[in-house]
């Protein structure tokens, strides 16, 4: 194999790549990124037998091969050199990269080694708006669990409706459920996602504008952006719960409020909050027509914020996780939100005001008097 590329460019596209060869890997073939020459390109490949991520990028293919080199090692090397062309040749397991003022020599293994990513390319695909794809994930996917315990909450649900894809994500503790616009061809079953795998796929697409098109089978789902980058992913099992069933048809409390205003004092306060539980009390001033916002922490100091609103319903206080509220209010990006209560103790919901369809339910805490 040998080929001719741009350092720049194939820096760039190493990046993403290497945060998802592991470090630690069941065999030592998958600690490594497959090179492959071919039709004008390079395509660079990373797999953990879970999740797989394929990139291409426009390079002079002088001697079309393969070869896997130490994904680690390969993009640190290749990090460091000037910015110019760099010809990279493999010779049995040895490859070379030679930037012209220098080279590198590292030792390979085997491309026959390296296993094969799924394509699913016996499945019809769906094709999804990369817009629609993408609402849908910074809307719902910050909300999924990170304890493996509970390894169909670290998943994405989502279902696929005739008209629209319905993203959600739960930890237990708040749920966050995104709708975007989007004609699905077919019925398809319902699919639970890795949120790791989506996080990839997320920040892979972060200037895409064309088509993604979905594959997907009873195990494995398969996204390709474009013709450039395909992230495959196992999918979770289980059965994902009914989330559907926790959000309020109705609501004693409504508050409207600025969005901005609302974020940034909640800013002010969680310095204080965090020194002790997170906690901040929102106490809800139906007659004085506003919010204020307090924390304490013992030994340490208290602090409160009033934010003006507009709120229907009794006066009442409520308390947070303040980080769960930052974490929904930062994914919206309306100018205003509305927070709508019934008790202190029962979910609450929270959702941007004239954008796409979003609810994010939190959980309040027990304040103990």
């Amino acid at each position: 194999m040998k080929v001719v590329c741009s350092q720049s460019v194939l820096s760039s596209k190493l990046a993403p790549l290497s945060r998802v060869a592991p470090s630690n890997p069941s065999h030592p073939i998958l600690a490594n990124i497959l090179l492959q020459a071919e039709g004008g390109r390079l395509g660079l490949s990373v797999f953990d037998l879970s999740l797989g991520m394929q990139i291409w990028l426009d390079a002079a293919v002088k001697v079309p091969g393969a070869i896997t080199v130490s994904a680690k090692l390969f993009s640190e090397m290749v990090s460091r050199m000037p910015n110019r062309e760099i010809e990279i040749t493999a010779e049995d397991t040895r490859v070379i990269l030679d930037y012209g003022s220098g080279f590198f020599e590292i030792q390979g293994m085997s491309a026959e080694e390296f296993p094969a990513l799924p394509t699913l390319d016996d499945v019809t695909p769906v094709t999804l708006t990369a817009e629609a794809l993408r609402r849908g994930l910074q809307g719902s996917l910050f909300a999924a669990s990170t304890d493996e315990t509970k390894q169909i909450l670290t998943g994405l649900h989502v279902t696929f409706e005739r008209d629209c894809l319905e993203f959600a994500a739960t930890d237990g503790h708040r749920l966050a459920v995104t709708v975007t616009e989007q004609p699905v061809p077919e019925a398809l079953l319902p699919i639970t996602i890795p949120a790791k795998s989506l996080k990839d796929l997320e920040r892979l697409m972060a200037k895409q504008e064309g088509d993604v098109a979905l594959r997907c089978d009873p195990t494995q789902v398969v996204f390709d952006i474009g013709n450039d980058a395909r992230i495959t992913s196992r999918l979770l099992e289980g059965q994902y719960p009914n989330y559907r069933q926790l959000i309020p048809k109705t609501f004693a409390r409504q508050v409207t409020v600025e969005r901005s205003a609302l974020a940034a004092a909640l800013e002010r306060v969680a310095i204080l909050a965090a020194q002790k539980n997170n906690v901040v009390k929102i106490n809800i001033d139906a007659e004085a027509q506003e919010l204020k916002l307090s924390a304490e922490a013992p030994q340490l100091g208290s602090g409160e914020e009033n934010v003006p609103a507009q709120i229907s319903g009794e006066s009442m206080t409520v308390a947070f996780n303040v980080k769960y509220l930052l974490e929904g209010l930062k994914v919206m990006n309306s100018l205003a939100v509305q927070l709508l209560l019934n008790g202190e103790t029962q979910p609450a919901v929270l959702h941007p005001l004239g954008e796409a369809q979003m609810k994010y339910l939190v959980m309040p805490i027990q304040i103990r008097s």
